[in-house]
């Protein structure tokens, strides 16, 4: 009798999880509101959905059938927010590329997606124009925006390179709100972001639209955003769908404003023209607007919290960025491999009330604790729990509906990150009595020391106290005797002078005697990838 009205009932109590419910929501209830800002560019809501409509209609019009590939090349735009909902609308999966790959990478994704159609911003028609040649078969080519005139200034629209067979806005223009009504399968994937190669070539992370709607309902609930939220995408979109912004931003009718290339003054600009309430970055962002001798001219004020992640975080950066700034500064911890976020370093009342403030603001650097919906563990090598005293370090495993559905066509890959039932990170954490996780190295930088494990975040952490450093990473080095030892690469904050052997006396003071650093080098600056993460 139950699966009788089960059956009956199905289409009213069964309805499949899609973020293009997020879009339509925002349309209906925010509708008038500014709802995407880029540069001199403005969006409602209403607007801003009618564009993804028209955006699906011109990708069926192109011969794009369900469960085919769509690639974007290009930076923080209105252009790729749209993709986020029109593509998936199509039926087709949204593969944002990083801009920062190498371009043998690049071409190796849009070979391996087999992408359908390739999205580019005219900056990157030349290494577009390169690859194109050895894709085969050739994807149909979209210019996102027309070419500039002979005195510099953007061009009309329609006016395009050779190599695109269109141009964004006349294929808008030209075509009609997609009239399918494509049944969604929550289970089909969705959305295809590919690592970013540093151990191999790019792995395709495959999500679908079961997992990116529950994980903007978890990430919602740890941070709470609401309709008044002004959000900058500091972090490219291209980065596992902006941390997720894209679409639980859009749930709640908050509104989006576009950075499309990080510097600290143009960031504090838009904070005060727009009034942007949180921002999402790693810490050598936030870092680099502490830092900024630009940052007294700017009203920040509007800031209520920064979301720091991508990398471990030091108390330090997070006191200074509370007592500067004037803001709370919370750290997340996410892979692409799970939509991303998984834990947040948010305060909890029934500790703080009886917690000294520092060892509040020592917690909200931590990595945090799990979301709703996530479960997580920290292992030690025979898949036991380490103790939670926040000393034995394992390795974190995760599990939960936001999790990868696996590498795209790559099972082998799959099966060594996923095993018993657990996602395997690769990243070697502590956990603590109340359920806090703290990172202290990727597996693979650890550094062996003399048969000693030795967490080249933990140096870093210690390093990033003095005053006098800006950024560092720690590097392991071979040793004739020790196999590893430690290795400091530092980059002074301007107009301070400190020398290597008093970064080390440093070190001494905050870290056991083989772990401070044998060898301290300083440069002008640290390779950094597309989310501004120092590159190791």
């Amino acid at each position: 009798m139950m699966a009788h009205r089960r059956a009956r009932y199905r289409d009213a109590v069964f309805v499949p999880l899609s973020v293009l419910e997020f879009r339509d929501r925002a349309a209906t209830f925010f509708g008038d509101k500014v709802g995407v800002i880029d540069g001199d560019e403005q969006y409602t809501y209403r607007a801003f959905a009618e564009r993804t409509h028209r955006l699906a209609g011109a990708l069926v019009e192109l011969g794009v059938e369900p469960g085919d590939r769509v690639s974007f090349i290009t930076f923080n735009t209105h252009h790729l927010l749209e993709a986020y909902y029109g593509v998936i609308e199509a039926g087709a999966v949204l593969n944002p590329i990083n801009i920062r790959l190498a371009p043998h990478e690049i071409e190796y994704i849009l070979g391996h997606a087999a992408s359908r159609v390739v999205f580019f911003h005219r900056e990157f028609a030349p290494l577009v124009e390169a690859i194109a040649p050895r894709l085969d078969p050739r994807p149909v080519f979209v210019q996102l925006d027309g070419e500039s005139d002979e005195a510099g200034e953007a061009g009309q629209a329609g006016q395009v390179g050779p190599l695109a067979d269109h141009e964004y806005e006349t294929l808008l223009a030209g075509s009609a709100p997609d009239a399918r009504q494509l049944d969604i399968d929550e289970n089909a994937l969705a959305e295809l972001f590919y690592t970013s190669g540093t151990t191999g070539l790019p792995k395709g992370v495959a999500m679908t639209h079961r997992e990116l709607y529950l994980h903007s309902l978890a990430a919602q609930i740890g941070l709470g955003f609401t309709e008044d939220d002004i959000v900058l995408h500091v972090v490219p979109l291209f980065h596992v769908n902006g941390w997720g912004t894209p679409h639980f931003l859009t749930m709640v009718g908050g509104r989006h404003v576009m950075l499309r290339r990080f510097d600290p003054t143009a960031l504090m600009s838009l904070v005060e023209r727009h009034r942007v309430t949180r921002l999402l970055a790693v810490p050598t962002i936030f870092n680099a607007v502490l830092n900024s001798r630009e940052r007294p001219r700017f009203d920040l004020s509007s800031l209520r919290q920064l979301i720091i992640g991508g990398s471990p975080a030091s108390p330090d950066l997070v006191r200074a960025l509370e007592a500067e700034i004037g803001v709370q500064a919370i750290v997340g911890y996410g892979l692409t491999e799970t939509s991303p976020i998984i834990t947040l370093a948010q305060p909890r009342r029934v500790l703080t009330d009886s917690e000294p403030e520092e060892r509040r603001q020592e917690r909200q650097a931590m990595t945090g604790w799990a979301i709703p919906g996530v479960r997580i563990r920290v292992v030690d090598g025979d898949g036991r729990d380490v103790r939670p005293d926040a000393e034995q370090i394992g390795e974190i495993v995760v599990r939960g509906n936001t999790v990868m559905d696996g590498y795209y066509l790559d099972p082998e890959a799959t099966d060594v990150a996923i095993r018993d039932g657990w996602f395997h990170t690769g990243d070697m954490a502590t956990i603590d009595d109340a359920g806090y996780i703290l990172i202290k190295d990727r597996s693979k930088d650890v550094i062996i020391s003399a048969g000693e494990n030795i967490s080249s975040v933990e140096i870093e952490v210690a390093l990033a106290a003095h005053p006098a450093v800006l950024e560092c990473a720690v590097v392991a080095a071979p040793d004739d005797k020790r196999g590893e030892v430690p290795v400091a690469i530092v980059v002074r904050k301007p107009d301070s002078e400190v020398s290597a052997n008093d970064l080390r006396a440093f070190c001494r003071t905050r870290l056991a005697a083989h772990k401070v650093p044998r060898d301290i080098q300083f440069r002008e600056a640290l390779p950094k990838g597309g989310t501004g993460k120092i590159l190791k």
